[in-house]
């Protein structure tokens, strides 16, 4: 009789573990699989929220990226102004915690999902290495277009009707004849090295601003089309809420460098429109599309992971190099030891502090 029952408790277990067996695969898929809210009274309250969404993003975005731009009609928003120079320390750390807390851990989640198959994705760090591939690349692309734009302003501001001898006295003499941007007109005179500085700088300012828009851009088309395809109204709610301030946040910082850069009115109107109707043209696409799209599909994972990585790349190295190393290593935050130091470190803290904690629901 114990033998019987010792035989039948074997049986059972090893019953027990093939079924284990046979369900592992199924039991793997359900990873990768998402819960489809079939409701059609979720998808209509869902299709409120997305509306609304678009309608806050795009005003919470217009009016971060607007309030920098003020600076020209309210003197304590002006470049010049200490204020605006801890504004400019809090929006680098809103863009620093964007790529390390917000797109970094997303790219991550996509590139090792269970979803994907196991080679190649999981078997390299894709997300690291792309991360590492855009910032190396926004260096590249920094340092040719500075180079390159200089060179085409110093070849047009040299006199075209010139002899031979005004132009051998000219390398002698070591001029180099350059516009006078203080004016409207186009003077020419022999360029100080102050000038040329302010040249390089100015320069500097305008590919920053642009390739930061891209970084910014890009991360908000993404996240738009996950807001608009999504159909749980539990979802929309709070990343509505969030990804406002979000875009206010982000907004602020870009607005900032848009104005340091000095753009003519027409380049500076274009961008900013151009990043306030991003992510409501996302979630419009995400709409669209949402009967048809998967976001656990390989396709969709791979290309959100390789996308926000990058994103992820060029946000970091933007804020720690362009932004906070131009700022904190420069003379005017080296030669004063105490408000504006202590007012530019806390709100630098505070803008990183502010988009962190926002990660909780965005």
């Amino acid at each position: 009789m114990t033998n019987l029952q010792t035989r039948s408790s074997s049986i059972l277990k090893i019953t027990s573990s093939l079924l284990i067996l046979l369900h592992y695969p199924t039991i793997v898929s359900c990873e990768c699989t998402c819960e489809v809210e079939d409701s059609q009274h979720d998808k209509g309250e869902a299709l409120k929220y997305k509306l609304g969404s678009i309608l806050s993003i795009f005003v919470a975005g217009a009016i971060g990226v607007g309030l920098p731009l003020l600076g020209k009609k309210i003197k304590a928003l002006s470049p010049e102004n200490d204020i605006f120079f801890m504004i400019k320390a809090f929006a680098a750390g809103v863009i620093l915690a964007t790529g390390f807390i917000h797109i970094l851990p997303d790219a991550f989640v996509s590139l090792t999902s269970p979803c994907l198959a196991q080679h190649p994705w999981r078997d390299f760090p894709f997300t690291g290495f792309v991360a590492m591939m855009a910032a190396i690349g926004t260096l590249m692309v920094d340092s040719f277009a500075t180079g390159f734009y200089k060179r085409i302003h110093f070849n047009r501001s040299k006199p075209v009707n010139t002899t031979d001898e005004e132009k051998a006295a000219e390398e002698h003499e070591g001029h180099v004849h350059v516009h006078t941007h203080a004016t409207h007109g186009h003077a020419h005179g022999s360029a100080s090295p102050e000038e040329d500085l302010a040249l390089s700088e100015l320069i500097r300012l305008r590919i920053v601003s642009q390739v930061l828009e891209l970084g910014i851009v890009v991360h908000s088309v993404i996240i738009g089309i996950s807001l608009g395809a999504s159909s749980s109204p539990k979802t929309i709610k709070p990343l509505m809420a969030a990804l406002s301030f979000h875009q206010f946040f982000e907004g602020m910082g870009l607005g900032g460098c848009i104005t340091l850069a000095r753009l003519k009115s027409t380049s500076v109107a274009i961008m900013a429109a151009f990043f306030s109707l991003t992510t409501p043209a996302g979630i419009a696409v995400g709409i669209g599309i949402s009967n048809i799209y998967n976001e656990n599909s390989p396709t969709a994972l791979i290309v959100e992971g390789i996308f926000n990585a990058a994103s992820a790349g060029i946000l970091i190295y933007m804020a720690l190099v362009d932004l906070l190393a131009a700022d904190f290593m420069s003379p005017r935050m080296k030669d004063s030891l105490g408000r504006i130091q202590l007012g530019a470190n806390v709100s630098l803290l505070l803008g990183a502090g502010c988009m962190s904690f926002l990660a909780k629901w965005a």
